[in-house]
Order: C-alpha cells, then structure tokens, then sequence
C-alpha cells in the first residue's frame, strides 16, 4: 500500500531555517502581513519574499497558490515556496495550499512547513497528504517519494492531535486509490478478498464469503456475473463495532468487478483498459473502513463488497437469461454490460436480512450515463429519503467533494417492465442512470433509509483534481467520514 508522507510536528525554531536543505514554505496573506517565520525568511533571503509580495505577480494569485523561489541566497534550501493564504482561511483554501506545495516539492524534497500563525494548519497539513500520492508499484525505477515533511509550529502536540483523524482520512483514501488504480492481473477477485481480510490488524472483523456460501444464501443475480470468469466470486463483509453495543450500524454496499469486459455483451476494445476502475465503489467502502478504524470511530458500521469478475466465455451469462435473485424476483438479463446493479442487489439484500442496519448506502461506477449528466465534477446521488439525503449532501460540501442528487420516480421505474421476468435490468438509453437506481431501489425495504452513489465519474479521471493526481481521486471517503462522524457516532 501507498503510505503516507512521513510527518513531523516540532515546535517553532526561527535560527533552524537557514540550515534546512530541502523546501521551506511560508505563508503570507493578501495583504503581504508576513508572520514571525515568513519576517525571518525574507531577511535571511535578502528582502526576496517582500518584492515578490511587492510584484503584480503577487496580486494575481489566488488563495491557496504558491510562488517558488529557487536556492535562495542566504539559505541552504532548493527552494522557499511562498503560499498566499488567509490566516483564518477556511478548510478548502488551506488543503488547497498544502497541495500546492506537495504538488511543487514533486514527491522527493524534504519540505519545513513554517505555520505557527495558521488557524487551520491542520487543514494543510491534510492537503498535503492527501495531494502527495503516486501509484508507482509496478514501476522499476527508484520512488519519487522519498521526501518527508516538517511542520514547524507554536503548538505542535495540539496541532499533530488535530491532524490525526484528518491522517487517518488520508490514508483510508490512499488505500481506494491504491486499489481503483491496480491492474486486474495483481488485483484479482482472490487477491482482493485477501487484502481485505487482511484489516483485521487494524482491529476490524472481516468475513469472507466464497462461491459455495454464496451458494447457498442464494446470491444467483451475483453469481452469474462472475460465472464466466475462471476467477472466483466473493462477498466480503467488514465490520466496525465502535459504537453502542447492539445499536443498528450503518450499512455500505459496494461494487467490486475487478475487471468489465461487459461479458457476451462486449465493449468496445478502446479505453477498455480503463475498466480496472470498476470496483470503485468497493475501493470506497475498503478505504471508508479503514479510516473508521485508524481513527477509532464510535460508530457501529458494516462495509460489505461483491467481488466478480465481467468475463465472456462458454459458461458466461447471455443476453436474455433470466435470474432470480437472492430476494427472490427474477431478472431478464437484457445487457451483460449492465452487472453491476445484479452485483449490487443481491449484496444489498444481504446486508438488510442480516444486520437490520439503521440505514444503507450503496457506491458503484454503475453507469456512462451519469457522466454524460454530470461529468467528472459530481458524482450521482439517489436516495429515497430526504432527510438522510441532505445530511449526505451537507457532508460532502463540507468535504469539498462534488455530489448531486438525481431524481427517481414511478414513470422511469415502468421502464424495467420485462415481458418474460419481474424486471429487467436495462431500461433503455433514455436515463439511464436513473433507471439503474430504480433498479437497486427494488431490493431496499421500506422502512430503510437509502442512498445511491453513482462515482462512474468521479472515481477515477483523466485530469488532476484539487486533491488528487491523474487516475484514481479517492471520492468519497471523507465524504462518507464526515457523514459517520456527524450522523453516527456516539458523541
């Protein structure tokens, strides 16, 4: 796995600046106000900082954006990154300044951060790490990461137990990219199933359900998906019992095809490769669960994902079959390409009959048709609950993480009508996205509050964000954090 950038807290020490060789960052507000640390640098710099703040350069930036200066004289440094940042900037700025300057270090430098005078350090510190990510496993040449991170400040042991739960988000959210960005050569269904198990070292209790359990529960929809793969197909449930003894927990649902070729019903060869994404969603609950457990959260959830693998083969699922599902309706399979959402139902079902959680989220890269609604800003949000909705939608924004709710309703459920079966499970072009949730809201009880997330276009993207690399973003872990930790936990 991916680990985080080594992190330091000292107190502030203004005579150690000099002789620091890698980065030193500084932070100076729209008006110029230089802090003790900034006042220093500029001196031992020659005046250096205050004619950049004195320059039109200066007064074109934007908050959270950085100058750097080059080996400047009277400093062993490479480099003095100057950030233009608020003192009381809120949590957005400030992680957008820490990713600027792990973006300008470029992974090797060690970087002093001087931020005695920063309300929200912790802030920074939390975009640094988060933006300081490369996946390069599969890479021979030495690591690009091999940098390291000192934050000078007035109160470092407050600020490093500030840090923390932020840290623990960071890493939960490297853990999804890591997994998103895998190839399905390494990342196949057993492998993924192992690695998960594996987190019971952080203190979660992980079961493994193999084909002959998904047997026996019944999990045909599931099933048939993976069937044309040699790869077996699994269930993995992960469970964090921080909160009351015997309370409900919340319950996430995630896809987890390792690999789509579609099955019989082929998608184009171009870009294929980009399907090793399409276990996004379970990546999301993987790095979720993670970050519960690190920070030790006081909340009861259960993450459960379905492991399959898309193949088409002589065993695999045609088009027009028909499958009954674990709940017990059955399903005219019109589109081997639309697996997800018999992935998902299934699991879904499961996750209500077995642990009556309070309520139920479910994450999956379901559909293109979100895309072409929302792009790669937001991600879909279906739920048939309002007020469970919001409080999504509230702590997304809070994240900075983009989040959109969609409609569902009777007219766009009609279209799943099957001559031959319960249901389809393709409803046509027109809404897809939406038709798709429609379906996933047939297997959701009526006394359990829901959402849908669809990340199809947000889990992984062609184009840096504020936060993230190229590849995989991480979506959505410190989205789900913050909806645990101000919905669920005990306080």
């Amino acid at each position: 796995m991916t680990n985080l950038t080594a992190i330091t807290y000292a107190e502030t020490d203004l005579d150690a600046i000099a002789a620091h060789e890698g980065r030193v960052a500084i932070f100076v507000d729209a008006e110029g106000k230089m802090d003790l640390a900034a006042r220093r640098v500029n001196r031992l710099t020659k005046g250096a900082v205050a004619r950049l703040i004195e320059s039109t350069r200066w007064e074109k930036m934007k908050e959270g954006e950085a100058v750097s200066l080059g080996y400047p004289a009277g400093m062993q440094a490479d480099a003095v990154d100057v950030v233009r940042l608020e003192r009381n900037a809120k949590g957005e700025a400030a992680r957008k300044a820490g990713a600027t300057l792990a973006k300008a270090r470029g992974g090797k430098a060690d970087t002093l951060m001087l931020c005695a005078s920063l309300r929200r350090a912790e802030e920074v510190v939390f975009g640094f790490a988060m933006r300081d990510y490369v996946f390069e496993d599969h890479k021979s040449a030495e690591s690009t990461r091999s940098g390291a991170l000192k934050v000078m400040h007035s109160k470092p042991t407050e600020l490093e137990a500030a840090a923390a739960p932020l840290m623990a988000v960071a890493d939960g959210a490297h853990l999804t990219r890591d997994l998103t960005n895998e190839p399905a050569n390494v990342l196949t269904t057993t492998n993924y199933a192992e690695r998960l198990k594996a987190m019971e070292n952080l203190g979660l209790k992980v079961e493994v359900l193999d084909e002959k359990a998904l047997v026996k529960l019944g999990m045909r929809t599931l099933l048939s998906v993976g069937q044309g793969s040699d790869s077996p197909s699994y269930v993995v449930a992960m469970h964090w019992d921080g909160g009351e003894k015997g309370d409900a927990p919340l319950a996430l649902v995630g896809k987890g095809v390792v690999f789509d070729t579609g099955g019989i019903s082929l998608k184009p060869g171009a870009g294929m490769e980009d399907m090793t994404m399409d276990m996004g969603g379970s990546a999301v609950v993987a790095g979720v669960m993670r970050t519960l457990a690190l920070r030790g959260a006081k909340a009861n959830v259960v993450g459960l994902v379905g492991i399959v693998e898309n193949m088409p083969s002589g065993k695999a699922t045609r088009p027009g079959d028909v499958i009954k599902t674990m709940k017990g309706d059955t399903v005219e399979n019109i589109n081997t390409d639309a697996e997800g959402r018999l992935v998902l139902c299934d699991v879904m079902w499961y996750a209500q009959e077995k642990y009556k959680p309070a309520a139920m989220i479910d994450l999956a890269t379901l559909t293109g048709a979100i895309i072409i609604g929302l792009g790669h800003e937001n991600a879909g949000v279906f739920s048939n609950n309002t007020s469970f909705c919001n409080d999504f939608l509230k702590a997304a924004e809070a994240e900075g993480e983009g989040a959109w709710r969609m409609p569902l309703g009777q007219a766009y459920d009609d279209l799943l009508k099957s001559r031959i079966a319960d249901m389809k499970n393709v409803g046509g072009r027109a809404a897809g996205s939406i038709t798709a949730a429609q379906f996933l809201q047939r297997f959701v009880k009526e006394d359990c509050p829901w959402i849908h997330l669809d990340i199809a276009g947000v889990a992984s993207v062609k184009s840096e964000t504020a936060l993230a690399p190229v590849g995989a973003t991480g979506w959505g872990v410190a989205s789900l954090n913050r909806f645990i930790a101000d919905n669920y936990e005990a306080k």
